[in-house]
């Protein structure tokens, strides 16, 4: 039985790259790996039952002071020598730069690192990962866009990249039509149309955007807001003084966004950034089209006019309410044939099966071509 450590700085806040972690983690262990996942601190939250449960383990190194931490480098290592995990797979950069230099007092078969965003980063990091490129037998990017960002930075040689788009899990992820009469009934909505928005209330997100286009469109609409973060009294205040406070419901941290998916109409992201939107993929698996901002890893995840809509231009509240009315106002005909089409390119396209067959393709061949554990890539 083949092993593997999934590498990951914490799975206390569970984002895009962390719910990646733990679908790889529990699909690998059902194809006959054993898995084990990493994280450098925190306790894990709920994570850690989740993946007992799923038969995976699971590991913290508690480190309280970042990369600086000597007791956490202690730890992995002694973990590393103890179990010889055939394949050490980091994700994100902190996990990435500890997985590499650790290889050079533990000799491992294949290190692997994935990176999950467009944005490059400080000079810092931009040094780190040149600096350290000679240890890593591969280095994967959710999207093209970050692949190519990523390469025009100069900070992972061509040869060393790959692109390995995330999956989702589209037996999970699929439309419920009770659900949908559920929850809609729960929030007294008839004919309005429902938009959901989610992701962590931060700058990056550019929930002001979305707020001011909101503000000019039609009343009809609702605005469901999932997610917590630091400018969570400022946005809510941003909607008093457009006066659309009684059209938008602030969710804080929802768990379980599938019902939520399930009843609304459409989704909506005005990010500024993304890597591979995965609560965009998850929202096209469960029929619900999206307007985002045509952006790297956006554009990847939506067919302009086939799956959804892109609005042209980032930060503009001008061209976002174009895409949300544009959306809204479709006839029902279009907007069927538009939510199975969102479904139907998710199946196609961004599988978790088929996310899971990449991985164990590119697992098996780099331990092909490494018999046996080393030092650098």
């Amino acid at each position: 039985m083949k092993q593997i450590a999934l590498l990951i700085p914490t799975l206390d806040r569970i984002g895009g790259a962390e719910q990646q972690v733990l679908l790889l983690a529990e699909g690998l262990n059902r194809r006959g790996w054993r898995v084990t996942v990493v994280t450098l601190s925190g306790t894990g939250g709920e994570a850690p039952v989740r993946l007992q449960t799923a038969g995976v383990g699971f590991l913290s190194l508690r480190m309280r002071k970042g990369l600086a931490d000597p007791r956490g480098w202690i730890q992995l290592n002694r973990w590393l020598r103890q179990e010889m995990p055939d394949v050490v797979h980091a994700h994100l950069p902190h996990a990435a730069w500890m997985a590499r230099w650790s290889r050079l007092g533990v000799p491992v078969r294949v290190l692997i690192d994935t990176i999950h965003t467009t944005a490059t980063g400080t000079c810092g990091r931009k040094l780190g990962y040149r600096a350290s490129n000679w240890l890593a037998d591969r280095v994967s990017a959710v999207s093209c866009g970050v692949a190519d960002a990523w390469s025009a930075a100069n900070m992972v040689p061509g040869e060393l990249l790959v692109v390995i788009p995330n999956g989702v899990d589209v037996r999970t992820w699929r439309p419920d039509a009770a659900v949908r009469s559920s929850i809609r009934a729960e929030l007294k909505i008839e004919k309005e149309f429902l938009w959901l928005a989610a992701g962590r209330l931060e700058p990056v997100k550019d929930y002001p955007t979305l707020f001011w286009a909101f503000a000019t469109m039609p009343e009809s609409g609702r605005l469901l807001v999932a997610g917590s973060g630091p400018l969570q009294a400022e946005l809510i205040q941003l909607t008093r003084a457009l006066e659309i406070e009684n059209r938008v419901r602030f969710l804080g941290f929802e768990p379980d966004l599938r019902r939520w998916m399930q009843a609304a109409d459409g989704f909506v992201l005005s990010s500024r950034k993304e890597g591979l939107p995965m609560a965009v993929l998850e929202a096209a698996s469960c029929g619900l089209p999206a307007v985002a901002t045509g952006i790297p890893g956006t554009r990847e995840a939506i067919v302009d006019g086939q799956t959804g809509i892109l609005a042209k231009a980032v930060g503009s509240a001008i061209a976002m309410e174009g895409a949300m009315t544009r959306l809204m106002r479709m006839p029902e005909s279009e907007s069927a044939a538009m939510r199975q089409r969102a479904r139907e390119h998710i199946v196609e396209h961004f599988s978790l099966e088929a996310a899971l067959d990449r991985w164990e393709a590119l697992y098996t061949e780099l331990l092909l071509r490494n018999t046996e554990p080393k030092r650098w890539g």
